[in-house]
């Protein structure tokens, strides 16, 4: 059996899985937030109380935000930024006492799941995308994820937004530093924060949608605002990786109108016959739990 961690901002969620890909445990739990250290004894504990439940040793995959740098072994990249600096695979082979622990972005988890039994599923080349509290992107060919020399294949969101109108430059500044990223754009809290400043009204990026699916003009207008920037934005990863899939994750992949306006919107960006663009835009199969699976599939059948 393997189990699958999902490190994220807020919650840390375990999976056990069986060979047949079939759930036996399942835990989660909220992410300290008093530090690096803390962050590691809660894998720690959950590893061990799924290994528990389970009553067996488990192999164990972690999806993490970020990355390990090829050049120094530490977490780069990582929008929780408490995890930066750190060598995460050392540290938590040495407090969970194994030889291996199997590390990988957690956008790359969520293409691993739906691209082996999801969503995806025999999809030669699939990307996946986090749009959540950061916007991530990962990369699986052939049903492996692709890492690439600075381990950073896949990371769109930190790319300026293309093709920007008069009223997007410059750009709001991100936490890594630029300017315009599509991060800064496309994530949840960027969302809400353009239709607040828009409007003088809070919802959150979910219930916008809601919003204008009853009608509220506002609301539509946003969303459709949102639709052409994130078809632009994938408009340059079609462009560049041409996948036959691309499937959202994070919270705003449960937003119905992405799936219909942004590849009728990508038409206009993807340097392609605009009536044949093969490539699918497609929800989760695994909802939230994408990341966690494709942290456990991590170590193959064979493994």
């Amino acid at each position: 059996m393997r189990i699958g961690i999902d490190l994220g901002g807020t919650k840390i969620e375990g999976i056990v899985l069986g060979a047949d890909g079939d759930e036996r445990a399942r835990l989660r739990v909220a992410t300290p937030q008093d530090g690096y250290a803390a962050t590691v004894d809660a894998v720690a504990r959950l590893v061990r109380d799924l290994e528990a439940q389970v009553g067996a040793r488990c192999r164990v995959g972690v999806g993490h935000p970020g990355a390990l740098s090829p050049a120094t072994g530490l977490i780069k990249n990582a929008n929780s930024t408490h995890l930066n600096g750190h060598p995460l695979d050392v540290d938590l082979k040495r407090a969970l006492g194994r030889d291996e622990v199997r590390l990988s972005n957690d956008a790359n988890c969520l293409a691993v799941s739906e691209a082996s039994d999801g969503a995806a599923a025999g999809c030669q080349i699939v990307f996946g995308v986090i749009l959540g509290t950061g916007v991530g992107g990962g990369v699986v060919v052939d049903g492996k994820p692709l890492t690439g020399a600075q381990a950073i294949a896949g990371e769109w969101g930190h790319n300026a937004l293309p093709l920007p109108r008069d009223d997007e430059r410059p750009g709001p500044r991100c936490y890594c530093g630029a300017i315009g990223c599509i991060e800064t754009w496309l994530s949840g809290p960027a969302l809400q924060g353009q239709f607040a400043a828009r409007t003088g009204r809070t919802l959150r990026a979910t219930d916008i949608a809601e919003a204008a699916l009853v009608g509220d003009a506002e609301a539509a207008a946003e969303i459709e605002r949102y639709c052409d920037r994130l078809a632009r934005s994938l408009s340059i990863v079609i462009n560049i990786l041409d996948p036959h899939a691309i499937v959202l994750g994070g919270g705003l992949s449960r937003i119905a109108q992405l799936y219909r306006r942004v590849p009728e919107r990508w038409k206009e960006y993807v340097f392609s016959e605009r009536d044949s663009i093969a490539t699918r835009l497609l929800p989760p199969k695994y909802g939230d739990s994408s990341g966690v699976r494709g942290a456990a599939w991590l170590w193959p059948e064979s493994a």
